[in-house]
């Protein structure tokens, strides 16, 4: 059996500072099933429960799997086979989730579109997953589509709007109001209704879990040029169970808050697959929506210390700033149970204040595309310690190696930082057609295990647990001192008026790089301080080779759609960088 797959018992996950009884760490295990299957053990356990709620409508498994096994079949009669790929330009709607599923069964490839994407960016990922098929918003195809489809390779076009499964007089009166967007589609183009009015039984497809893929995933976007990371069904169902070992409290028919992006790997897993695999229900949003809408409808719709509600720091600030300047408004104290914050540090300040207005526990999480995504996560009970990535998910072994070879590994310790790699059932296949790149980054130890080279630096504790300072790529060489971007950006943020901070080098002739910070000032602090005034404060605050050379006040920092703080954008956009860069 390939060794990615081997989990060392004598080495359990388990530990007793967790917090986690020990008969869920020994009931934790990973069968070969794949996505379709899981999906087909969850109808048959909770057919007659809602799916989903979406737009004010509800869904069942059921119903659910009755448009799943039509989009198969009528996928197959299109000619669809195992290894196609269909692509999904599509906000977070039940079409999302019957699409996906419909592909599962057949062993055909989905690969999530970000509909914020710019005509380039499509193309670029139509071609580099060699797209077959593509399901798109109506409202997206015109500006999104129509100028690279012949360009793409696609030979399926099937079209479908945001309102498709709303009631007719829902329907009628949002589209004459022009409240739900619709675009022009070409003649060709097939629209998704039509296709679920299919007869017949999915076919049989002989798909093997462990070496066929469920999902290429673009990643690399916040780095370099996005490439695909090839997960197999048994990646993506081994990291559900693992985050449901995680979520043990969790009761069937509960609630996850679709606020995340479905095509995003940590929405993909955390919201569409745990879900229903638990048999709970998506409270799905197309769009993140305004805070107002969320706390209402987390108090309406919630399921009662049954909901869970998983993002990036940001939303959880706003949630919690927004509850806090609207006391009594809203009733949330006994509907969330477990929060988790990803795509970035979640900073004790927020994680404070989100616990005490909502009751809920905040926890920070850590995860990679190239892991499924998630790796680890802070405890919800018992013992825990602010600032780390908590401990791995059952069945995942991690260390941290020195930065020169990645092969020594270093002992616990602040003082020895070094790159975190991981072992376990969630690491990725490899790129897509990048073998030099998955051969860099999926490496063979010398104890028969795939270990993934995460490139993050940090260090461990003597409990195994792991604090982040940065990226591998994004340390910052000032003057032949090493300079993490996090630990700038923390300090910096603890000026009072600061809001936001991003940090990241810009290439200097005499001292290699110098550290630019490009700051959000609170809403109540504008035109209070200026860049030379916060500048002078971090001279008195900060040891001198942390001190930014440049600030930048902006109105914003640019995120994905998961939250993550694009670094690398605000640099590249930088006169500096691109005098240098030439």
């Amino acid at each position: 059996m390939d060794p990615r797959f081997h989990v060392d018992e004598t080495k359990p996950w388990f530990r007793p500072e967790s917090g986690w009884p020990e008969e869920v760490a020994k009931n934790v295990d990973f069968p070969r099933m794949t996505l379709g299957q899981m999906f087909d053990e969850a109808v048959r356990s909770h057919g007659n429960r809602p799916i989903g709620w979406f737009l004010g409508s509800w869904m069942t498994y059921a119903q659910m799997s009755r448009h799943v096994d039509a989009l198969a079949v009528a996928f197959h009669n299109h000619g669809f086979r195992k290894g196609d790929v269909i692509a999904l330009l599509l906000p977070n709607s039940f079409q999302y989730i019957m699409c996906y599923y419909a592909c599962a069964k057949l062993g055909v490839v989905v690969s999530g579109v970000n509909p914020t994407y710019k005509p380039g960016e499509i193309l670029h990922q139509l071609k580099t997953v060699n797209a077959k098929g593509l399901v798109v918003l109506d409202a997206l195809y015109q500006g999104s589509v129509d100028p690279i489809l012949s360009r793409s390779g696609v030979q399926f076009l099937v079209h479908t709007n945001v309102a498709d499964f709303l009631p007719p007089l829902k329907q009628f009166l949002g589209k004459t109001l022009k409240k739900i967007p619709t675009g022009p589609v070409p003649k060709h183009s097939i629209p998704l209704c039509s296709l679920l009015k299919t007869k017949g039984t999915p076919p049989a497809v002989d798909i093997n879990p462990e070496t066929d893929t469920a999902t290429y995933i673009m990643t690399g976007g916040t780095t370099g040029v996005p490439k695909a990371a090839v997960l197999s069904h048994f990646n993506c169902v081994s990291n559900v169970l693992q985050a449901l070992a995680w979520l043990y409290r969790l009761q069937s028919g509960m609630c996850n808050l679709g606020v995340l992006p479905f095509f995003h790997s940590f929405a993909m897993t955390c919201v569409m697959n745990v879900t229903i695999r638990a048999g709970g229900w998506i409270m799905i949003f197309p769009k993140p929506p305004a805070m107002d809408e969320l706390c209402m409808r987390v108090e309406t719709l919630g399921v009662d210390n049954n909901t869970i509600f998983l993002g990036a720091e940001i939303l959880f600030q706003k949630m919690a700033d927004h509850v806090e300047a609207n006391p009594g408004k809203y009733k949330l104290n006994n509907k969330l149970l477990h929060c988790i914050s990803g795509a970035g540090p979640l900073h004790r300040p927020v994680q404070e204040k989100f616990e005490k207005l909502t009751k809920s526990a905040l926890v920070e999480g850590y995860g990679l595309t190239e892991s499924s995504p998630v790796v680890s996560a802070g405890a919800f009970y018992g013992k825990r310690k602010i600032g780390t990535i908590g401990l791995p998910f059952p069945g995942t072994e991690w260390k941290v190696v020195d930065i020169e070879t990645g092969k020594k590994e270093l002992p616990p310790g602040e003082e020895n930082i070094g790159e975190l790699i991981l072992a376990g059932p969630q690491v990725m296949v490899g790129y897509l057609n990048r073998p030099e790149e998955t051969a860099e980054t999926v490496v063979a130890g010398a104890d028969g295990k795939l270990w993934l080279m995460t490139g993050d630096l940090g260090f461990m504790d003597e409990h195994g647990q792991v604090t982040l300072r940065d990226r591998k790529k994004q340390l910052i060489k000032y003057k032949g001192y090493s300079v993490f971007p996090k630990e700038v950006e923390e300090l910096v943020g603890g000026h009072p008026m600061v809001s936001e901070v991003a940090v990241h080098g810009l290439p200097d002739p005499e001292a290699g790089e110098v550290i630019k910070a490009w700051v959000v000032l609170r809403t109540d602090s504008k035109g209070k301080i200026s860049e030379e005034e916060l500048l002078a404060w971090c001279k008195e605050n900060m040891t001198h080779y942390k001190v930014p050379r440049h600030i930048e006040f902006r109105d914003d920092i640019p995120k994905t759609p998961v939250g993550k703080v694009l670094r690398r954008e605000l640099a590249e956009q930088d006169p500096i960088y691109k005098k240098y860069k030439k």
